[in-house]
């Protein structure tokens, strides 16, 4: 090969590293925001209040008070119209009445796009379940930690009822991801045909609601005369899991900001 013809060949091969750099450059740049989750607690048409004066009452007609309503929201995805998904990694939060901080959600590192769905878990996935002390809205200190072999609480709804026996407390935990006690649901509420646009310059809000009153009531109607205590896996915590996945979350409003 003459001198001439390497030279060419040494400025093709420059060219080509120079063009496949700015490619992957371009990749890494790809625009991406977040999304922010705003969660407000309600009762039927009522604010939730934590240990209110006021007693609720259950679709069965049972008044009760709340003093603990907190559960996991994990797992979050965002589909397309297409069918195309994004699946936000590690997105594992506790929602919290008694921590207003809680109750907002940012999403981060979404890639720009419209959205038409936005699905999550109520619970943690089974592998989180059993792979060891974690931190953060994961860690044990956070009072939704069984043992190593039961797993988290995925929902907490604590409080008094009138009609539960005893001294009418109510402890209702609902958890278990082994099979034929498995509580995860994976919840994918309506936007009402809103589309959730997420662009580099702006992060747009999903106002969603969390009603107290679908965990006790949908498919399966909760007396507190006979469900008060749950305390793990097992039918009764299914029922209520059955109930606050067949409509407990609905979204109000999406907001472009």
């Amino acid at each position: 090969m003459t001198r001439s013809k390497l030279s060419v060949l040494l400025v093709f091969l420059i060219v080509a590293l120079v063009f496949t750099g700015c490619g992957n450059t371009d990749k890494e740049a790809e625009p991406s925001s977040a999304l922010h989750l705003e969660i407000s607690h309600v009762v039927g048409g009522s604010s939730l209040t934590l240990n209110s004066a006021t007693p609720y009452t259950t679709p069965a007609g049972e008044s009760f008070t709340v003093s603990t309503f907190k559960y996991y929201l994990s797992n979050f995805k965002l589909g397309k119209a297409d069918g195309t998904e994004y699946a936000v990694p590690e997105s594992y939060f506790l929602v919290d009445e008694a921590k207003a901080a809680s109750k907002t959600i940012t999403l981060s590192g979404i890639p720009a796009g419209d959205y038409s769905s936005l699905t999550f878990m109520v619970g943690v996935d089974s592998t989180h379940n059993v792979s060891g002390a974690k931190a953060g809205a994961l860690d044990p200190i956070n009072s939704m930690f069984w043992d190593w072999n039961t797993g988290y609480i995925f929902a907490k709804l604590e409080g008094s009822s009138p009609q539960a026996p005893g001294n009418h407390g109510v402890l209702l935990h609902v958890g278990g991801f082994k099979t034929p006690n498995n509580a995860i649901r994976v919840i994918s509420p309506t936007l009402a045909g809103a589309t959730i646009q997420i662009r580099q310059d702006r992060v747009p809000t999903v106002q969603m609601q969390a009603d107290v009153l679908r965990m006790l009531s949908g498919p399966n109607t909760i007396r507190f005369a006979d469900t008060y205590n749950i305390m793990g896996a097992g039918p009764s915590a299914m029922r209520l899991a059955d109930n606050y996945a067949a409509g407990m979350f609905t979204v109000r409003q999406v907001q472009e900001k």
